[in-house]
């Protein structure tokens, strides 16, 4: 297919190869977009041309070099644009040629193609609409309205990541983007088009039906206030499992209305970069390499306040003096606190105060020469007991472990030696009915759900491990732990548990409960040490549980970055 006349005028680089979508109306006419090479590059473009050119498509090639300095993946990047003006005679401007933007052009299925087949899993749901959002709301921090937000021009590109073609659309608001976005929303959680009439159903998890009714709100003080607020709330981890009373109710409409309204604008906007203030409100996970929110520091007024009677903001250390102690009247106090004392008492050397002048001098060298002469022996003196608390000490300790061998406890033993003095004695191997991964601060994500049941299979040599974590054993510094949850069945007394691994120096916990639980509070320590080959943990006493937890709480170096490795677990009855 050719273009047609009314796009004469553009460079001799960009070759049409294929119309794509249809017309956009604007105020003053029309944009047509093709699929297209450019011919220096060699590669595929999308090309939007704007009919007629000249003034008329002023406002939209401004929003285009808008466009043009946002770097984000969700958003197509634009390449080149021209209002199609030209230079005359004397210098006038005169219209030579189309009006048009240059469109990266994005591979990959529509939205519109991939509803044909049904709604999105939930989980996918929330990627692809966090994702989105994040795009646009970077485009609204620069005060562009995007448009187009429709499931024709969102695209599902083949790495996993979503793009939005046209950008920016002929026409669009800050709050059309808004709205538009819990237009897709439910056309995800449904799998139908919004923009077609007839009566359709919401079903799906209550946060997300929630956000569509907020985000497509026209009422006064219930529509969302910004695409920042909906991306941290699409980030936000749905409750797995089963679920109280309470957590019920927090989960239904109003109660994430509540929560929606409760967020502040100022808060909402930069709901990824800080954590609600508000108590009641889930915290919003930082980037491992991000600084946490520090209030600024204000100077202390004179005379000095306590903290709280300043509102709560950091006092800068050097204005508040100490009251009292080590530190009153040394460098850490306050200017004024410096020119009355420490200055007063150079001064006081100096000046000729009275007829006891001449006896302070002399005292003050008395103390000179007793601190000469007296700290050296001090010193001396501390060194010659240390010596001796540490010789006696060590003798000792070293004669006790060379007359008793093998008496010093170990939080840890190899598998088939006894029970250390005061635990249970292991019995019989109990069989684990299931197991899940335990991921109760992760993203959404568990580590390697699909591979649990090889970490209680009776192969050692098969293992489920958990995922590499850059930059800290810690797990990245982006949570506490990650763990096995096994169910048994029913509950049972047990004695021990038994974890083989290759991870050795791993860190980790048994926990316990009768009944499943969504935190790891919910579940009580039994017992804690380190990965160490075949490594059993008997408990100090008894317990009565249906589910174990074997709680990673630190991991080891693999070959990109941190992770740990459980390749059998067996839980022993109470001998």
């Amino acid at each position: 297919m050719s273009m047609t006349s009314t796009t004469t005028g553009l460079p001799d680089r960009y070759r049409p190869l294929d119309r794509i979508g249809p017309d956009e109306p604007t105020p003053t006419g029309a944009i047509q977009c093709w699929r297209a090479k450019d011919r220096v590059l060699n590669r595929d473009v999308a090309i939007r041309v704007h009919t007629p050119a000249g003034p008329a498509a002023h406002a939209w090639i401004t929003r285009a070099l808008t466009a043009g300095g946002l770097a984000t993946p969700a958003l197509a990047m634009v390449y080149d644009a021209s209002e199609g003006i030209g230079s005359g005679p004397g210098g006038d401007m005169v219209p030579g040629g189309a009006a048009y933007v240059v469109n990266e052009w994005i591979d990959g299925e529509t939205l519109a193609e991939r509803l044909t087949r049904g709604p999105l899993p939930d989980r996918e749901v929330r990627t692809v609409l966090r994702r989105l959002a994040e795009g646009v709301a970077e485009a609204h921090r620069v005060g562009l309205a995007v448009g187009g937000l429709t499931p024709e021009n969102v695209v599902l590109r083949p790495n996993g990541l979503v793009g939005l073609r046209a950008v920016p659309a002929a026409t669009g608001t800050i709050d059309g983007d808004i709205a538009a976005l819990g237009a897709l929303l439910e056309a995800c959680l449904t799998g139908l088009d919004p923009a077609r009439p007839g009566a359709r159903r919401l079903t799906g998890p209550s946060d997300l039906v929630a956000l569509v009714r907020r985000a497509r709100s026209s009422e006064p003080g219930q529509g969302l206030s910004s695409v920042a607020a909906m991306a941290a709330l699409l980030a936000e981890r749905s409750r797995p499992g089963p679920m109280s009373a309470a957590a019920r109710a927090e989960e239904t409409d109003s109660g994430w209305l509540r929560r929606l309204r409760d967020r502040r604008p100022d808060q909402a906007d930069h709901a990824v970069d800080a954590a609600p203030r508000h108590a009641d409100a889930e915290p919003v996970r930082l980037d491992p390499q991000t600084l946490p929110p520090v209030p600024p520091v204000r100077p202390g007024t004179d005379p000095a306040v306590a903290p709280g009677a300043v509102g709560g903001d950091t006092i800068a250390a050097g204005s508040v003096a100490p009251a009292a102690g080590a530190y009153a009247g040394s460098a850490f106090a306050g200017p004024a606190d410096r020119d009355d004392e420490d200055f007063a008492v150079l001064e006081a050397g100096n000046a000729d105060d009275g007829p006891f002048a001449g006896d302070e001098e002399e005292d003050g060298a008395r103390r000179h020469r007793l601190v000469v002469i007296g700290l050296p022996l001090l010193a001396l003196l501390v060194v010659v007991g240390l010596a001796w608390w540490f010789g006696k000490g060590v003798i000792s300790v070293a004669g006790e472990v060379d007359e008793t061998p093998g008496s010093t406890p170990s939080a840890s033993a190899p598998a088939g030696g006894s029970a250390e003095p005061g635990t249970v004695e292991p019995g019989a191997a109990v069989a684990i009915a299931g197991g899940d991964v335990f991921d109760p601060q992760g993203d959404g994500d568990p580590d390697n759900p699909g591979s649990v049941e090889l970490a209680f299979d009776g192969d050692p040599a098969t293992a489920w491990s958990t995922y590499e974590y850059r930059g800290s054993p810690a797990f990245g510094n982006l949570k506490d732990g990650v763990g096995l949850l096994l169910d048994l069945g029913s509950a049972q007394e047990l004695g021990a548990v038994t974890v083989t691994s290759p991870s050795a120096g791993a860190t980790f916990e048994i926990r316990t409960a009768e009944s499943a639980g969504e935190a790891v509070a919910a579940y009580d320590v039994a017992a804690s040490g380190e990965l160490q080959g075949e490594t059993q943990l008997a408990f100090d006493e008894p317990v009565t549980a249906r589910y174990v937890l074997v709680w990673l709480t630190g991991l080891v170096p693999s070959e990109g970055g941190f992770a740990a490795e459980i390749a059998e677990v067996s839980v022993q009855a109470a001998g």
